[in-house]
C-alpha cells in the first residue's frame, strides 16, 4: 500500500470515529435536556456515561491523528485537515462536558416545582444539537457554505438566551424565593449557549481547513 493510500485509510477512519463522537454528543445534549424536563434523574446520569465515552473517543480521535502527522509526512493540505479535526475534537469534548455540567445540575433540583414552564431552553437544545452535526457533517462534506452558516444559526441561540435570562430576571424580581432555582436555570442556558459557541468554533476549524484561512485571522 502506497503512503497517499494508507493516509486516505487513516484519515477515513478517523471520519468515522469523529462522527460516531458526533452521535455520542447529540445523545448526551438530547439525555440532558430530556431530564431536565421529564425530572428523570437516571437519565441524567447516563449523560455522566456519554461523557466517558466522549472524553475516550477524544483521545483515540487524537492519537489516530498524531499518528498520521508523524508517520505520513502529509503535505500542506493534509497538515490542515488534521490539525482541525484536532481543534475540533476539543470544542466537542468540552460540549460533552456542557451536557454533563447540565445534567448534574438536574438533579440538584429533586422534586421541587419549576419556577416556569421550560419552553425556551428544549429550543436552544433542538438548534445547537442541529449545530453539532452540520459542523462535523460540513468537515466530511468540505461544505464550506454549510460550515458558514453555524455563525448565523447561532445569532437563534444568542436570541433564546437573552430571552430566558429576561424572564429569570423578571421571576425574581416578581418573588425572591425564586433565587436559587433562576441561578440554576441560568447556569444551564449558559452551557447551552456556550455549546452554540463551540459548534461555531467547528466551523471556522472547517473553513481553516478547506481554504487554510481561519475566519478569525481574518
Amino acid at each position: 500500500m502506497s503512503v497517499r493510500a494508507r493516509y486516505e485509510k487513516e484519515l477515513d477512519g478517523i471520519f468515522t470515529n469523529l462522527v460516531l463522537m458526533c452521535r455520542h454528543i447529540e445523545v448526551a445534549i438530547s439525555k440532558c435536556v430530556r431530564a431536565l424536563t421529564e425530572r428523570d434523574f437516571n437519565l441524567a446520569k447516563d449523560v455522566f456515561e456519554e461523557d466517558k465515552v466522549i472524553d475516550k473517543m477524544e483521545r483515540d480521535i487524537e492519537r489516530s491523528c498524531l499518528k498520521i502527522l508523524m508517520m505520513e509526512h502529509p503535505v500542506a493540505g493534509d497538515f490542515r485537515e488534521v490539525s482541525a479535526v484536532l481543534k475540533m475534537i476539543t470544542d466537542l469534548e468540552r460540549i460533552g462536558d456542557q451536557a454533563r455540567d447540565i445534567a448534574e445540575i438536574t438533579t440538584q433540583f429533586r422534586d421541587e416545582e419549576y419556577i416556569d414552564k421550560l419552553v425556551h431552553i428544549p429550543q436552544m437544545a433542538i438548534i445547537v444539537i442541529q449545530m453539532v452535526k452540520d459542523g462535523v457533517q460540513s468537515y466530511i462534506d468540505r461544505d464550506i457554505e454549510l460550515a458558514r452558516s453555524l455563525d448565523r444559526t447561532d445569532d437563534k441561540v444568542d436570541e433564546l438566551f437573552n430571552v430566558v435570562m429576561s424572564d429569570l430576571t423578571a421571576l425574581i424580581k416578581e418573588n425572591p424565593d425564586n433565587v436559587e432555582q433562576a441561578i440554576m436555570f441560568i447556569m444551564i442556558n449558559k452551557y447551552l449557549e456556550r455549546i452554540g459557541d463551540h459548534a461555531v468554533n467547528i466551523g471556522e476549524w472547517v473553513e481553516y481547513a478547506i481554504t487554510g484561512n481561519h475566519p478569525k485571522n481574518g
